[in-house]
């Protein structure tokens, strides 16, 4: 194959191969784990993480990450890739996992989908997980030729996900993302009482992974800047809950903007108090109580701003209930 063939669906014959591609406008924003899951259709997507990690898969003769964003003109590099058996291949999502997701749907139009996404569930499968959202919503949608990730949550975090379904919108709303054009709220129970005063955290932020694969963020000097803006939603006698809106999008950052506030996230096993999310655990609050509430974007199709929210789960308006 040319160095200058652009990017398309890579078929089981290509796969023994080196592929030389560019990356059109079609796939410019889109994160190239995204990407390479429709990409390389029939390769397992611990193979393809293995791969990115291991610097196979190379952008521009660079070795890159999961997270890189593609851009157009980029000359992306395959490596041979030899297709797995089909005992490797994704499985299929349980009945309850496929009914969870499709109640869990709070919006649908031609381009778009969104759904309160449980707490639990993996936006995608990957580093041991087989099934996220994105699978089991493929499942669901078969029809669908495009379902995409337009931005992300943590496993543990449920709230408001939105999905392009169309490659034209899913550029629009990452041209917004990009443009500081989308704008998040979310609601989190901490501990103790946060002062009124305190209304902004803005602390830079470092990731780092640790030996194991966990990832872990700290407030330090030489990260990345980061803020957060922050308001009282309701005082409770040993906590708060909270309105965090996250000005920039850190990995963890609002659960780490809390704790280093002195008020961590009540249920978080990460960065959390164990002594109190261990009494939390008595009166039903059993997970991180971190919730993606609304989200506000402009609407592709119409051109105006748009707001979908999620109503708070079941579990934790119960946790809440039986605080003083």
């Amino acid at each position: 194959m040319s160095n200058d063939s652009t990017l398309h669906a890579v078929t089981a014959a290509d796969f023994s191969q080196v592929q030389h591609l560019v990356v059109t406008e079609e796939y410019a924003g889109q994160r190239i784990d995204n990407m390479l899951k429709v990409l390389l259709k029939g390769v397992p997507l611990t193979h393809i993480y293995r791969l990115l990690r291991k610097g196979e898969i190379r952008v521009n003769k660079s070795r890159i990450k999961a997270h890189y964003r593609l851009a157009p003109g980029d000359q992306l590099r395959l490596p041979p890739i030899r297709v797995s058996d089909s005992k490797e291949k994704q499985p299929k999502a349980r009945p309850l996992q496929l009914q969870q997701i499709e109640d869990a749907i709070i919006y649908e139009d031609s381009g778009l989908l969104a759904i309160n996404k449980p707490s639990g569930f993996a936006v995608h499968g990957g580093s041991g997980i087989k099934l996220g959202v994105i699978e089991i919503l493929r499942q669901l949608r078969p029809q669908c030729k495009v379902l995409e990730l337009v931005h992300r949550l943590d496993r543990d975090t449920s709230g408001c996900l939105l999905i392009a379904k169309k490659k034209s919108v899913l550029r629009h709303l990452h041209q917004q993302l990009r443009d500081d054009q989308v704008h998040k709220v979310y609601h989190a129970l901490v501990v103790g009482r946060w002062p009124a005063r305190k209304k902004m955290i803005n602390v830079p932020l470092q990731k780092n992974t640790l030996q194991s694969g966990e990832r872990m963020v700290k407030a330090d000097s030489a990260g990345k800047p980061s803020s957060t803006e922050f308001r009282v939603l309701t005082r409770y006698k040993s906590a708060t809950l909270m309105e965090a809106k996250p000005i920039t999008g850190r990995t963890h950052q609002i659960r780490v903007h809390s704790q280093y506030a002195g008020h961590p996230i009540i249920g978080d096993e990460k960065y959390g108090v164990e002594e109190v999310n261990s009494t939390m655990r008595g009166i039903g609050i059993k997970r991180l109580f971190l919730h993606a509430a609304a989200i506000t974007f402009i609407l592709p199709e119409t051109g105006k701003p748009f707001t979908i929210s999620a109503p708070l789960p079941d579990d934790l308006q119960k946790g809440l209930s039986c605080l003083q």
